[in-house]
């Protein structure tokens, strides 16, 4: 990496650059208490509507209860930062007239991102979308406003859809055929061998099992023949399905990256496969080539599935590449890359991400070098959409990517009509105007229409702009 050269190269002023984040959760603390050890970068400022969370995001980063002072207006916030001190807000808006450079939107409410990432736009601010939920919906319309007032619109390194269109771009750069790019959930499946258990492990937490394997069906754990993939994938996920193998917030991250890099769902509901790291290139390449894939260009997401000692894949992210020329794909295979028994797809990964404390580089390639850490042409091309899993009410307010009602799709993108399926972060927050039973769709008459929505508005404009 050569981040520091160019930083130093193009900085234009002595002076660090400006930080607003919108959002004192776990991601965005890490922004801050990892921004203390960056010479180019200050925060003096964090809006949150629970004030003791921004607090404790300062305090996270070592700054003494003296020094931040929690303010109520602009005239306040504005004198609070020129003594040098911290301020915090619990009104986003407050940061949109300060003196900041970019602002960084944390807080995972499609509403709010949407309504602070415009505004940040309108003031003349760079804005970091930390949010998946909002950039899911109206990211490519908000990128396209930025990119007319001269602002940068960017995805964060650190979150794994930024990470992976950085993985992507690179290897695109050496002219390597992307068979299939995608990103490991955070949920691990670990297989104790000698008690013939697997456990569903998520953040070094038991979140499922230990379930007991048959002897009949250790087989399909155990082994993953080259002319048997597809059948002994599938059969793992029969073998495991009491365990947690829906992946509801991992669609929201690979429709931006997928709509970003021009990439491809292989089937709507992706395939999802419980793989060993070592794997992943036989079983995402082409059904040619003895995988699983339909075509070239996917976006999908794995379980990793390992034994407690063997290194897990942290939630990170990989690329299943191949080169054109026979001599490049020896080079690659014979100098680190796991690839599959043809040697025609070779797996690159990446097996970690560092949230907030790696997305200093976003914000300062946003503000300094005025570019992007992700987007290549970003286009409204695919939409997440839901399938109810139980029977719901007339009048239940609809969750999030963290509810145990919905299972999700990604579709060719939609529009904005009656009958037509309504994306998931659109409906998020609103109640349901009919009973509908499990197994339903969800359709844009089936919901409630906000009233004065800035998302619901943007969509709207997104469509208008990029569809006709």
């Amino acid at each position: 990496m050569i981040y520091q050269k160019l930083f130093e190269h193009f900085r234009k002023k002595e002076r660090n650059i400006k930080v607003g984040i919108i959002g004192a959760g776990h991601y965005g603390t890490a922004v801050i208490t990892q921004s203390m050890f960056n010479s180019y970068l200050d925060i003096p400022i964090i809006a949150d509507s629970n004030i003791k969370a921004a607090r404790s995001a300062y305090n996270y980063a070592g700054i003494s209860d003296e020094d931040i002072v929690e303010c109520d207006s602009y005239e306040e916030a504005i004198k609070i930062i020129e003594k040098g001190k911290y301020a915090i807000v619990q009104d986003p808006m407050i940061l949109m007239n300060l003196p900041l450079d970019i602002i960084a939107e944390s807080t995972g409410i499609p509403e709010a991102g949407a309504l602070y990432g415009y505004s940040a736009i309108k003031n003349g601010k760079h804005i970091a979308m930390i949010n998946k939920e909002t950039d899911s919906v109206v990211g490519p319309i908000l990128k396209h406003m930025a990119d007319k007032a001269g602002l940068v619109y960017t995805p964060v390194d650190g979150d794994q859809h930024g990470l992976l269109m950085g993985l992507v771009s690179w290897a695109k750069s050496l002219g390597l055929e992307i068979i299939c790019a995608g990103k490991a959930r955070d949920t691990e499946f670990i297989y104790d061998k000698q008690n013939c258990t697997v456990t569903d492990v998520r953040d070094e937490v038991i979140e499922g099992g230990p379930i007991a394997i048959s002897k009949e069906d250790l087989v399909f754990l155990d082994n993953l023949p080259d002319d048997e993939i597809l059948n002994y994938t599938g059969k793992r996920k029969e073998i495991l399905r009491q365990l947690n193998l829906a992946s509801d917030f991992d669609l929201s991250e690979l429709v931006i990256a997928a709509n970003a890099m021009n990439l491809v769902p292989d089937i709507s509901e992706i395939h999802l496969p419980v793989v060993r790291t070592s794997e992943i290139p036989k079983v995402l390449c082409s059904k040619e080539d003895g995988g699983i894939l339909s075509q070239k260009g996917v976006i999908d997401t794995v379980t990793p599935f390992r034994e407690k000692h063997e290194a897990g894949l942290g939630g990170g992210v990989f690329i299943v590449v191949s080169s054109k020329n026979e001599y490049s794909r020896r080079i690659m295979n014979s100098k680190g890359l796991i690839h599959n028994s043809s040697g025609k797809a070779s797996l690159i990964y990446r097996p970690h991400h560092l949230c907030g404390v790696e997305t200093s580089t976003s914000l300062l390639c946003a503000v300094i070098l005025g570019i992007s850490t992700g987007y290549e042409d970003y286009l409204p091309r695919f939409d997440v959409v839901r399938k109810t899993r139980h029977d719901m009410k007339k009048g239940e307010i609809l969750g999030d990517d963290y509810t145990e009602d919905f299972r999700s799709m990604i579709i060719p993108a939609v529009t904005m009509s009656g009958d037509s399926l309504i994306p998931a972060h659109l409906f998020n927050g609103n109640k349901l105007t009919r009973d509908i039973p499990a197994g339903t769709l969800i359709t844009f008459d089936m919901v409630e229409r906000p009233v004065n929505s800035i998302l619901w508005q943007l969509r709207l404009e997104q469509e208008k702009h990029f569809l006709g």
